[in-house]
């Protein structure tokens, strides 16, 4: 027989841990204060322990507490990783997709129609991440094109879908003032894409000041808007390239590494993952890498 603490009690425990408030923790799991406050009591005669200590009109954990959370947080992430995966399976075939929003908003979802139309059974749940949070969220594949963050094994379980070509894009009218009077559009938590532009090129397209922002759609919309330079992939910017609200005067150049699928690490993909990686490369290749200007 397991020796278990009162489950509800723990939940309880983990959010008031978690939020840092009994009110947030009552709020989250839609109990009244006092009944979060009692189960916090029968957990702490329970364990004959002491959990929480006050700390002015609030909670802090003790040491005890905190050791106990750190447990309890990893089985219950553990525990809602599991549950997703077989709520999913109950949903029938599927595949979990983790990428930047821009990715998705911009390429991966109007190209969705092709896939389903040639896998109809194969439903893509999609994770929508932005650089500074890249990371797979329990999703069973991750995109992205730049995995200089991540460990030496996650990149060597990468999987090469196709490469990526950058262009520095303006509007036509910002294109003609001089270099030294153009602002360069940088994406706050990728900003090594302009050192390697700069080092591939041997040019210095933008030399004023510097806009970042933390999303590539903000970055084109910036572009848009005639604020600078952005250095955007161009699938990203393909329909502005070709309705000639973006140029590339400067031109694209093809990076380093290319559009990669990280497999969850730990896990083995779902049979239909092969099908879906297949099309992504597919549909890749058939994009065109220079979009006419």
């Amino acid at each position: 027989m397991r020796q278990l603490p009162p489950l509800a009690a723990v939940r309880a425990f983990e959010a008031v841990a978690r939020t840092g408030s009994v009110t947030r923790a009552a709020e989250e799991l839609f109990r009244t204060h006092g009944a979060i406050s009692r189960h916090l009591r029968l957990l702490h005669e329970h364990a004959g322990v002491a959990l929480f200590e006050k700390d002015g009109t609030g909670l802090r954990l003790t040491q005890a507490g905190s050791e106990f959370y750190v447990a309890v947080r990893s089985v219950f992430d553990q525990l809602e990783q599991a549950y997703g995966r077989l709520a999913q399976q109950a949903r029938g075939p599927g595949l979990h997709v983790a990428c930047s929003a821009t990715f998705a908003m911009r390429w991966l979802v109007p190209q969705l129609a092709m896939f389903y139309r040639a896998h109809p059974d194969i439903r893509i749940r999609l994770s929508m991440t932005s650089a500074r949070e890249m990371r797979s969220e329990g999703a069973d594949l991750l995109l992205a094109w730049d995995l200089s963050g991540y460990t030496d094994a996650d990149r060597r379980r990468a999987i090469a879908l196709a490469p990526v070509t950058f262009a520095a894009v303006c509007t036509p009218q910002y294109a003609k003032l001089l270099p030294r009077k153009r602002t360069r559009i940088a994406h706050e938590y990728t900003s090594s894409a302009w050192d390697q532009w700069e080092a591939k090129t041997g040019r210095s397209v933008a030399r004023g000041d510097t806009l970042a922002f933390p999303h590539t759609h903000l970055c084109i919309e910036a572009a848009l808007s005639g604020l600078g330079v952005a250095l955007v992939e161009q699938r990203l910017i393909a329909r502005e390239m070709r309705e000639g609200r973006l140029v590339a005067p400067f031109g694209a150049v093809a990076f380093d590494g290319g559009l990669c699928a990280l497999p969850a690490a730990g896990r083995i993909l779902p049979p239909h993952a092969d099908a879906f990686i297949e099309w992504l490369r597919s549909s890749l290749a058939g994009t065109p890498l220079s979009a006419p200007s």
